[in-house]
């Protein structure tokens, strides 16, 4: 039987030079009247445009090799700064992405964490134990990692080829793999090694006292 399998996608940024330009009056490209209408646009061709490579490789990527549990759970979930965990078809408008460019994503700030942490148990529950879940973002720092490792334990892993690679490699490479069908190789989150060569003595000794802790 094939693993089932769902993905969580981290955001893009709200508040950089690219979100500047959707709340440009005067720009008429497509995604900027979009989100300026009553009706708004989908996530996730708002954070596509916002972050361009990276997070379209995300979204490509997930939604060519999501299998979540039948009728219990969608296979893709978006990381929002405000709102927890939310698909990709959500409309959003400016004033969301206004919202969500306010709060910054650290594991310490409420305004992100309670209702990431609140989606994530629901999330947990409809999936059940067998069911792996796929980080795609950061995993260096613990933004994602100490909210999210929590709830999901070991079911919790990324792609092992993200180790040691900046945010454009990653996303061509998620779109290489997506059109060619091929997985990448999925690693625990817990392991050490998601922190690369260059982690700190601290930052390793915390990571392999917890991937002891859940392997226990």
């Amino acid at each position: 039987m094939q693993q089932r399998r769902i993905f969580l996608l981290s955001p893009a940024s709200c508040s950089g030079k690219r979100a500047g330009l959707l709340f440009n009056d005067r720009a008429e490209f497509a995604i900027a009247r979009r989100i300026r209408s009553q009706d708004g646009a989908p996530l996730g061709e708002v954070f596509s445009f916002l972050s361009g490579l990276y997070f379209r490789g995300k979204l490509n990527y997930a939604r060519a090799f999501e299998n979540p549990p039948p009728r219990r759970a969608s296979g893709v979930h978006i990381i929002t700064p405000t709102d927890g965990l939310c698909s990709p078809g959500l409309m959003v408008t400016l004033k969301d992405i206004e919202r969500f460019g306010a709060v910054p994503i650290e594991a310490d700030e409420s305004r992100y964490r309670l209702p990431l942490e609140h989606d994530a148990l629901r999330l947990a529950d409809k999936i059940g134990p067998m069911c792996e879940v796929v980080l795609l973002g950061s995993v260096a720092t613990g933004k994602y990692v100490d909210v999210l490792l929590p709830v999901f334990g070991k079911r919790l892993v990324f792609p092992k080829e993200f180790v040691g690679h900046g945010d454009m490699a990653r996303g061509g490479l998620l779109l290489q793999r997506a059109a060619s069908g091929r997985e990448l190789t999925y690693i625990p989150v817990s392991d050490p090694s998601r922190l690369g060569k260059n982690a700190s003595k601290k930052a390793r000794s915390a990571a392999e006292a917890r991937h002891a802790e859940l392997s226990g």
